[in-house]
């Protein structure tokens, strides 16, 4: 959602694509099949969706779900994602992204791949500003996909040191790509179990569309974080009442 306000120290860029972006927050939801908002987690803007997912079962859960299946969008198909979904016997109906869930990364508490922009980000905001696949193909070795960051940017970055080297000529970010490693979430995506339950997805599309378009949930009241959270809890209970009174009916 985007914020209305000049100065906030919360918030923060988000990436829907290469060429757009905005300044404000992200809330990740989870909703059961009844359309009810069973968790949430108000986050600043370049939070990635996919690493909310344990906090999005776990607490719902709490709140008296009982959890077979969840279902969401490529960005949730991270391998910690996949690994913690076996643990838990969950099914994970999210499609693998061949880039990302293929790949071996290192400093992944830095760089967070963006589904929408299909790029990088690091922990500073800033998005890659282009892609190369490296290495050849049976050269003896993994090909890799390198991102590339504007260098100007990270030359006056304020979280520059232990990630760009002073008179370096360049920042890059790579994912060495193993294509077996995903090998039992590919055969799943085969499933006719899979193809249903992902033809159910735009149900939260849907219910963020409710959020942001009839409740005003697009832009932030107030600035912060806290700020946030309070708006979105309000919104939330309000829209989960309209559909507890509907189902009621």
């Amino acid at each position: 959602m985007s914020l209305p306000f000049q100065k906030d120290p919360d918030a923060k860029v988000v990436h829907k694509s290469e060429d757009s972006s905005f300044f404000g927050y992200k809330t990740h939801v989870a909703m059961s099949e009844e359309r009810i908002i069973t968790a949430a987690v108000v986050t600043t803007g370049e939070s990635s969706d996919g690493k909310h997912l344990k906090t999005l079962f776990e607490d719902s859960v709490k709140n008296g779900m009982e959890v077979d299946t969840v279902i969401g969008d490529a960005a949730y198909s991270s391998k910690d994602n996949i690994i913690y979904a076996t643990d838990e016997n969950i099914k994970l109906v999210s499609k693998l992204n061949s880039v990302v869930s293929n790949g071996t990364r290192w400093k992944e508490d830095v760089f967070e791949f963006n589904k929408d922009a299909q790029m990088y980000v690091c922990k500073a905001g800033h998005l890659a500003i282009r892609t190369a696949r490296t290495k050849k193909k049976n050269s003896g070795s993994n090909q890799a996909q390198t991102y590339y960051f504007d260098i100007e940017k990270c030359k006056v970055c304020p979280l520059r040191e232990g990630c760009y080297k002073d008179g370096a000529k360049s920042k890059t970010y790579s994912v060495t790509i193993k294509s077996n490693e995903h090998k039992t979430q590919e055969e799943f995506q085969k499933s006719d179990y899979f193809k249903q339950k992902a033809r159910e997805r735009y149900k939260i599309e849907a219910k963020n569309s409710e959020l942001k378009n009839r409740h005003g949930y697009d832009v932030a009241n107030s600035s912060g974080l806290l700020g946030m959270r309070l708006q979105g809890a309000m919104t939330i209970f309000a829209v989960n009442l309209k559909r507890i009174i509907t189902l009621a009916k």
